[in-house]
């Protein structure tokens, strides 16, 4: 029989990718906040469970609170190897974690043990994972070699950063990690936001795949993506990187915008809802007059007249006052709407940020190690 290993932070870090599995034995509430990238819920103790043995504790004392807990954490790791882990092999290799590597983690880590299999546990649990990852991102951003993709709203960065990354290039795309476009017309249909910490734990996840002597590609994004704030050090140093900046003529934008926001045409009342929260900066009656708009089936006519007065003020101040290198960009022409002229751009974009992928075949999964 072995007994569970116990392993500091940083060795965690550099084996994560090497473990056959990352067991989380907090409750679901704790898991669904954030938890480590990959990781499986196997929680010990439900949300109910643990807030009665902490009422033990409370009104009781710590012993009648152990006790309690004892005997229902026994019945719980029993299920969860006979529901989740029952066809795990001889070799099976979990890492094993709670809030902070305590009794939780080590009584589910203790019986992976005496069965056999090979278990580690993280030394200080989610609190020594989580205070790496806002040392990570305080340290990591200055060390990026960024490519800031900007741009007004409607010019496809989205589209052209995930043509990018297909092509074998690195890219951090901000929303795809907040699951958010970023403006009040944003929110992504049936997918909802992460909490901050989960948010941040997905940049670490990506900028850690990271090599940082490739340039990294990102879209040039303001402090929040919806409810998601940018670490401080990362927009700092989006703030101060070299920009491409892409163009496009305005019926191109309101058809590539069109194609990425369908869900508001498919659901009027959707898009009216969110409408009405901009009534504070242009007035109840623009806010009408645009709703005339869609409910016509006049969405050409709405998408430019958003952009021409809402979007594209508010981009260029926040571009002029933020960007730094703006002025310097060098700009891509995004031709068309069609998949061909996205094509088109990403390899200009290419050419200009990252010359040795333009010249070859794509290399490997974007984020993967090289090797």
């Amino acid at each position: 029989m072995r007994d569970p290993l116990l392993l500091p932070i940083d060795e965690v870090v550099v084996r994560l990718d090497g473990f056959d599995a990352i067991v989380d034995a907090r409750s679901p509430s704790e898991f669904a906040e954030d938890h480590l990238p990959g990781a499986l819920n196997a929680p010990v103790l439900d949300d109910a469970q643990r807030a009665q043995v902490g009422t033990i504790h409370k009104q009781h004392s710590a012993f009648e609170a152990r006790r309690a807990g004892a005997a229902i954490v026994a019945r719980n790791i029993g299920s969860l190897i006979e529901r989740l882990f029952a066809d795990r092999p001889h070799d099976w290799r979990p890492l094993v974690y709670c809030w902070r590597g305590g009794n939780r983690s080590g009584a589910l880590a203790t019986v992976f043990a005496r069965i056999g299999w090979r278990t580690s546990v993280i030394d200080g649990g989610y609190r020594a994972f989580r205070r790496r990852v806002l040392d990570d991102l305080a340290r990591w951003p200055a060390g990026l070699s960024l490519r800031v993709l900007a741009g007004r709203t409607g010019t496809g960065k989205s589209l052209v950063l995930q043509r990018l990354a297909a092509a074998g290039a690195q890219v951090l795309d901000l929303e795809a990690i907040a699951r958010h476009r970023g403006s009040v017309l944003g929110p992504m249909p049936d997918a909802p936001q992460p909490s901050q910490k989960g948010f941040e734990t997905g940049l670490w996840d990506a900028i850690r795949r990271f090599d940082p002597a490739r340039p990294v590609f990102v879209e040039s994004e303001s402090r929040r993506v919806g409810h998601c704030h940018v670490p401080d050090a990362l927009i700092a140093a989006m703030r101060s990187a070299h920009c491409i900046r892409l163009d496009a003529r305005l019926p191109v934008r309101a058809a590539l915008l069109l194609r990425e926001y369908r869900h508001f045409v498919d659901d009027p009342a959707l898009l009216f809802e969110r409408l009405g929260r901009l009534a504070p900066l242009h007035g109840s009656r623009q806010i009408e007059a645009w709703k005339t708009m869609a409910e016509a089936g006049r969405w050409e006519d709405f998408v430019e007249s958003m952009l021409a007065q809402h979007y594209d003020p508010a981009y260029d101040r926040s571009m002029r006052r933020n960007y730094l290198r703006i002025d310097e960009a060098q700009s891509v022409d995004v031709a068309g709407a069609d998949e061909a002229a996205l094509d088109r751009a990403a390899r200009r974009i290419l050419e200009l940020g990252e010359p040795a992928i333009a010249l070859s075949a794509p290399r490997r999964a974007p984020g993967a190690p090289d090797g």
